[in-house]
C-alpha cells in the first residue's frame, strides 16, 4: 500500500476508528445536536476525523447533484478508500471516487476550491509549492516559491487568470486519477466490490437519513453509533437508542428499496 501523502492505509486504522467483521466493515460515528469545535454545525462526524480541524459535522442533506451526503462521501470515497480525511491532495482524490460512484460531474469541486484556497495562496497538510506541479513552478524565482500567496501572484501574472485556472483545475484531475488504484486496493483488502459502491452509497444514505431525521425530531443532544458497510447490506448501529426511541439498529439491503417503518 502506498504511503505517500493523502494515502492511508486501511489496515492500519485501530478498531476505534475502522474494523472488519464476517458481517462488514464497522467504521463509528459520533452525533451532536451541536459541535464545540468553532463551527458548531449539527450533525455527525467519523470518529476517526473528529479531531480534524478541517472537518464540519454533517446531516443527511444531499445537495441538488448528488444523491448522498457528504458524510457518505467521507465514509465511502475518503476513508475505505484509502485517503486522508482532509487535506486538498486528498480531496483530489476522494472526489474522483465521489464522480464515478455518482455519475456527478466534479470539475466544478474542483473549480471552487482553485479560487477558495489555491488562488489565496492555500491548500491544507502541505506547502503550496509542494502541491503543485513542478512544471508550474519552472519561471517562479525561488524567494516567491515559499509564500503561498506571492507565489500565485507571480504565477497569475506569468499566465494571466483564466490560464491559471486552467492550469490548476488540470492538476486537480491529474491528482484524482493518481488515486484509483490506490481506492481500488483499499475496497479490496476491505473485502468491498467498487462495482456495487453506488447501490452501497445509496444505502447507507438510506440508513443514515432515517436515524438522523429521528433524531432531529427528538432533539437528541448526543449518540454514538456504528455504520456496518457490506456489499450486501449496510446498517446503522445505535448506541442507547432505547433512551431516545429509537430502534437499536437500522439496516437495509443493497439494491433494495428502503422497507417502511
Amino acid at each position: 500500500m502506498q504511503a505517500a501523502l493523502g494515502f492511508r492505509d486501511v489496515y492500519a486504522y485501530p478498531a476505534a476508528h475502522l474494523s472488519l467483521t464476517l458481517e462488514g466493515v464497522r467504521v463509528p460515528v459520533s452525533y451532536r445536536n451541536t459541535w464545540c469545535d468553532g463551527f458548531g454545525a449539527r450533525g455527525w462526524k467519523l470518529d476517526v476525523s473528529r479531531s480534524d480541524p478541517a472537518i464540519i459535522a454533517s446531516t443527511r442533506v444531499t445537495g441538488e447533484r448528488i444523491p448522498t451526503s457528504v458524510l457518505v462521501h467521507d465514509l465511502l470515497d475518503h476513508l475505505l478508500s484509502g485517503f486522508d480525511a482532509s487535506g486538498h491532495r486528498a480531496e483530489a482524490m476522494a472526489l474522483v471516487q465521489l464522480g464515478e460512484r455518482t455519475g456527478s460531474d466534479i470539475r466544478g469541486d474542483y473549480l471552487q476550491m482553485v479560487r477558495e484556497d489555491v488562488r489565496h495562496g492555500h491548500v491544507n497538510r502541505e506547502p503550496l509549492s509542494a502541491f503543485l506541479p513542478a512544471a508550474l513552478l519552472t519561471d517562479v524565482p525561488a524567494d516567491k516559491q515559499a509564500d503561498g500567496r506571492g507565489l500565485m501572484q507571480a504565477l497569475q501574472a506569468q499566465l494571466g487568470e483564466v490560464e491559471l485556472e486552467r492550469r490548476l483545475v488540470r492538476h486537480f484531475f491529474t491528482l484524482g486519477e493518481c488515486g484509483k488504484r490506490h481506492a481500488q486496493d483499499s475496497w479490496r483488502l476491505l473485502g468491498l466490490k467498487t462495482s456495487r459502491r453506488t447501490l452501497i452509497g445509496l444505502t447507507l444514505q438510506r440508513v443514515l437519513s432515517a436515524v438522523d431525521r429521528r433524531v432531529e425530531e427528538r432533539g437528541v443532544e448526543q449518540l454514538q453509533a456504528v455504520f456496518i458497510v457490506g456489499n450486501e447490506q449496510c446498517a446503522l448501529e445505535v448506541e442507547r437508542g432505547n433512551a431516545f426511541g429509537l430502534r437499536k439498529r437500522y439496516t437495509s439491503r443493497v439494491g433494495e428499496a428502503w422497507p417502511s417503518d
